[in-house]
């Protein structure tokens, strides 16, 4: 079977290794995703980026963490 993935982009999200808050933070990245969902967008809509990119930009003032963008 094949399948065709569009060309998309991706938040690459990294945690120190010893982060304790790492499961609590995933579970709010999760939201952000679930929220966007709701709306009847999908994660490899164009603009996922522009759209959640603040949102993840809170979290990460409020966490330890260093993102990315990659295209994939």
């Amino acid at each position: 079977m094949k399948a065709r993935i569009p060309k998309h982009r991706e938040f690459i999200i990294q945690f120190a290794e010893d982060y304790e808050k790492q499961e609590e933070c995933w579970g709010k990245l999760q939201e952000i995703m679930d929220e966007y969902k709701k709306q009847g967008k999908s994660v490899y809509t164009k603009t996922f980026i522009e759209d959640n990119e603040e949102k993840v930009k809170a979290l990460q003032a409020e966490y330890e963490f260093t993102y990315t963008i990659e295209e994939k």
